[in-house]
This record gives structure tokens, sequence and C-alpha cells, in this order.
């Protein structure tokens, strides 16, 4: 079947909207000082929230591509934007830590785990010609989604409304933002072919679609070839070094001096990290995934400690800062096209979900080691050597990773 129809444009744009209306929960920060000031909550008791909200995420990620496996993405996409929205609004009625905990944490951050894992998976079904480009752009959604809301939030709507109403205001949006963009999430039919060719890869390139195609593995398959595993290691390294340094972005702007340019970082930064999501992923489709995975690896164990060491230095601390966030997005976007690539799409939303699971790790790695270097050295230094150390092994899990072999029930 031949599609010659623009119906493969409806799920991509559901899918952008869907992940602008997600990506919010990486805006958590702008309410940690109206809740310090009503409840007096310190920004380590609030800050747990965002914790519990991406392993709530990255948890529910692998249960949520199960269903929609078996099920088809608009059911498990609008029960994901129901619960992230009610997580919402059940959070404006806060009154307790533990209340906090359960509403924004446990039941938003599951609900962004539903409706995160449903646009990739569909957006690879039905772009397997560009579909670098078409995943980068529904995960550059997401990455966007903060830096529009963020300002949005702490500049007008705070303001005017309170914590409250502002999460009120929230819930009613994304609802309808999510149940729309649910609806517009569906499956290719059976026997799509999209309407244009992919595209040639550069001279020594390895074609980005580098498994034979059709070839879907089961997710036992999967886990049985020692590309999965390469794969996950350089996703989890790679991401913990990324996430370590947005995590402790503005901590380390201001110890290195620069005060409130350190807080302007992380719009530039969220800028890079869309960049690095669309970009790369275009990338990807003409130089082959793990070329560019590649590169940007390599790049970012250069940027980490050159970031710390010339952090003082306005200009650098913003352009090696949109560097890291770059190779950070590169990673979100492209591992996604890699394992429908390596391990085809019938099944990529458990697939995907379980090497998606590498991030939900280095959520709490990246962080970890620098919360334990600052409190031991009292400085970031060792933390970004650290983090390049972790890169330079994400790379060599890269080198060594190629195309899985055709499971034996399917040769």
């Amino acid at each position: 079947m031949t599609d010659a129809t623009p119906a493969r444009w409806q799920p991509l744009l559901g899918g952008v909207l869907m992940n602008l209306a997600l990506g919010v929960i990486y805006a958590w920060s702008v309410f940690v000082a109206p809740f310090g000031e009503d409840f007096g909550w310190n920004r380590t008791q609030v800050s747990v929230v965002f914790t519990i909200a991406i392993l709530s995420v990255g948890s529910w990620f692998v249960v949520a591509g199960f269903l929609q496996d078996r099920f088809g993405p608009q059911r498990v996409a609008a029960f994901g934007g129901i619960l992230y929205a009610l997580g919402f609004y059940l959070a404006s009625q806060t009154d307790s830590l533990i209340w906090l905990y359960i509403t924004f944490g446990a039941i938003a951050g599951a609900g962004n785990g539903f409706g995160y894992a449903i646009p990739i998976p569909v957006c690879s079904k039905w772009f397997p010609d560009r579909r670098g480009l078409a995943v980068g752009l529904v995960v550059g959604g997401y990455g966007a989604g903060s830096g529009i809301y963020g300002p949005l939030a702490r500049e007008v709507l705070i303001p005017a409304y309170g914590w409250q109403g502002t999460m009120q205001i929230s819930a009613a949006v994304f609802l309808v933002m999510t149940l729309v963009a649910a609806w517009l999430l569906r499956n290719p039919p059976e026997g799509y072919k999209p309407p244009t060719a992919a595209p040639a890869p550069a001279p020594g390139a390895a074609p980005a679609a580098a498994a034979p195609v059709g070839l879907d593995f089961a997710t036992g398959e999967m886990v049985r070839t020692p590309t999965f595993y390469l794969l996950w290691i350089a996703y989890c390294l790679g991401a913990a070094a990324g996430l370590m340094v947005i995590s402790q972005l503005v901590p380390v702007g201001e110890a290195a001096g620069l005060g409130a340019a350190a807080g302007l970082g992380l719009t530039i930064g969220a800028i890079g990290n869309t960049g690095g999501r669309v970009l790369s992923g275009w990338m990807s489709d003409t130089f082959g995934r793990l070329n560019t995975l590649r590169l940007m690896v390599l790049l970012s164990a250069v940027a980490l400690p050159l970031f710390y060491l010339l952090a003082g230095q306005v200009a650098l601390f913003y352009l090696l800062l949109v560097v890291i966030y770059y190779c950070y997005g590169t990673l979100l976007s492209v591992f996604a096209s890699t394992c429908a690539d390596f391990y085809g799409t019938r099944n990529m939303g458990v697939n995907y979900g379980l090497l998606f699971s590498a991030w939900g790790v280095a959520g709490i790695v990246g962080p970890v080691i620098a919360g334990r270097v600052f409190d031991a050295t009292g400085t970031y230094e060792v933390a970004f050597y650290v983090a390049a150390a972790l890169s330079v092994v994400a790379l060599a899990a890269l080198m060594l990773s190629k195309p899985p072999q055709a499971p034996a029930a399917a040769s």
C-alpha cells in the first residue's frame, strides 16, 4: 500500500503537541520558590518532587510501550494525558509534602511516561524515510516545552494567579493539548510505505537503516543481542554526563562568579537541547545513526572539562553550554531512531522502553556524582572530569556497536 496523502503529518503534529505539554515537567523549578514561601519547605525537600517525577516517567515508559504495542497508541496516549493533567490539578490542592510527592511526582510523572512513550514509535513507523528528523522534531517538542512554559509561568501566571491557579490553568490546557494529540497519534495501515525514498548516505557513511528492512525483533530476541547492551551502556553514561551538568548548571555558574548570568544559561541550554534533538536527528538520516552518536559523545567528552575550566568567561560559558546540551539532546533523539532501525518498529514500544531505562538510571547517576564530589571537595572540578570519562566509555561502547544479526527464528 502506497501512501499518497498528507496523513502522516497528522501523527507528527500530534507527537510534537503531546511533547510540548509533557516537556513542561522540566520547568518544575518555577514552583520551588512559591512552595518554599507558602509552606516553609527547603529547596532539598521540594526538589525531591522532580526526582520522583523522573523516576516515575522512566518506570511507566516501559509499561506504556508494552500496552501500545498491543492496544494501539491512541488509548494509551489519552490515558497518559488525563493522568498528567490530573497530577497538576491535584498538586494545586497541596497541603503537605507527601501529597505533593504523590500528585506531581508520582501521578503527573506516570502520565508523562505514558504520554512520552507513544509519539516516538508512532512517528518511526510513519517516517521510515526520514526517521531521524521525524523523531528529532517529536522529542524536540519535549525539550522546547519547558523553555516556553518556564518564563510564562514565572513572569505571568504565578504573579497573577499564584501557584495554585497556575497549576489549575496548566491542568486544563494540558488536558486539551494531550487529548487532541492522542487523537492524532495513530499507527499507519498494514503494509504502509512512505511516498518518498530515503536519502542516499554521504560517501563513507553507514546507511541510517542499517538493519535489514522489515526485520522486527521480539523483545526477548533483542535482549539476547550484544548490541542492545552496548547501546544501553552508551545511552546511560552519555546521558549521565549531560544530566550532571543540567542538574548543577546554576550552582556551577554562580561558583564561577557569573551571578545572574548563570540563570540565563537555563534558557540558552534549552535552545541547545532542542537543537540537538532536531538537527542531529536530521544529521543521522544522512550520515548514519552510529556515526552521529559517536561524534556527539566525543564532542561532549572534550567540552565537559573545558566548560568547568572556562566557566568564568561568560561567552565561553554559554558556548560550551550549548555544545553540552546539544550533545545531550542528540542522545534522546538518535538512540530512539537507532532502536527502530536495528530492532524494527513492530515491538518498538517495549523495545525502546527497555533501552530508555538507561536514561532513567542516568537521571540518578549524573546528579549523584555531582553532589558527592561537591560534598567531598567543595568544588565540581573532579565531577566534570568523571563526566568526561563516562563519555569516553560511552564512545567505546558505540565504537563496538554494530547492527544486530537476524534472530534465528527470522533467518
